[in-house]
């Protein structure tokens, strides 16, 4: 069986505190984005996992797919498979590609094997494998809270709008933006702020690991700045970077930054 994990962006980012268990709450909202991996899972006499595109670094016993095989078998009977990704979301980018992988795994592994699990039920098992996985069992726009593995729905479609993403040649770790991170609780929530037309966002709506990241990394406060110029109503950093989009009422000339950059249109 197949399918094709999406990616996602994140409108806002609030650091808003440190917890006791090693984790930050926070709060954002999780938008899907078409920008896709391919996963594929057969029935086979060994766990195998193979992966093609883009690189993938780390070893394969770390691999979120197969950490979410071994978890979901604590629980139910299941045989040997067979993984199959093609990596196309960009790797270090903000875009909770890994975390997608995961997700749509474990829903594949519900439908091929039949385990009727609920979508709560299999958001529990993604919580377990990192915070945002559980975004992914649906794939809706939320409001993210928490660890962001806490979701409400939010009423919000951009299909009328150009999106812009721009993925600089430059990784940036999750440990690398949350090192640099200073928490602070917020005064308007998000919830309420993407509430605003989008052309209210630029001076309400921010990333607090833009901040420092764009220090270390100058080269991505210079794409969100080429997407200004360009006419975007709304242009930020996606989670912790490096990919940044912009929100354009119409299609913008971005060629100039084709040159460095990889340039994608995910609506």
């Amino acid at each position: 069986m197949i399918n094709f994990p999406i990616a996602k962006i994140n409108i806002g980012l609030n650091i808003t505190a440190r917890r006791a268990d090693g984790y930050h709450d926070l709060e954002t909202v999780f938008y899907p984005i078409k920008i896709n991996d391919v996963l594929e899972i057969i029935k086979s006499d060994h766990l195998h996992f193979e992966a093609s595109g883009l690189g993938i670094p780390g070893d394969v016993a770390d691999n979120l797919c197969i950490k979410a095989y071994h978890l979901m078998k604590q629980d139910h009977d299941l045989p040997p498979v067979s993984i199959h990704l093609h990596k196309h979301i960009p790797i270090g980018a903000g875009l909770g590609g890994g975390s997608a992988d995961a997700g749509y795994f474990i829903r594949l592994i519900n439908q091929m094997f039949g385990l009727n699990l609920s979508a709560e039920a299999m958001r529990n098992y993604a919580r377990v494998l990192g915070a945002d996985c559980a975004f992914f069992i649906e794939s809706k726009p939320v409001f993210a809270f928490d660890k962001g593995d806490q979701f409400e729905p939010v009423t919000l479609n951009l299909s009328g709008y150009y999106l812009a993403l721009v993925m600089p040649p430059t990784h940036v770790s999750t440990g690398e933006a949350y090192r640099g991170v200073k928490p602070a609780p917020v005064k308007t929530s998000l919830k309420e702020l993407i509430k605003l037309p989008v052309a209210e966002w630029r001076n309400h709506i921010k990333n607090d690991f833009e901040d420092h990241i764009f220090k270390a990394h100058p080269e991505i406060r210079g794409v969100k700045a080429a997407l200004y110029q360009a006419g975007a109503l709304y242009a930020s950093m996606s989670g912790s970077g490096a990919s940044v989009f912009g929100i354009f009422e119409n299609k913008p000339d971005l060629e100039f930054l084709e040159k460095d950059n990889q340039v994608f249109s995910p609506l």
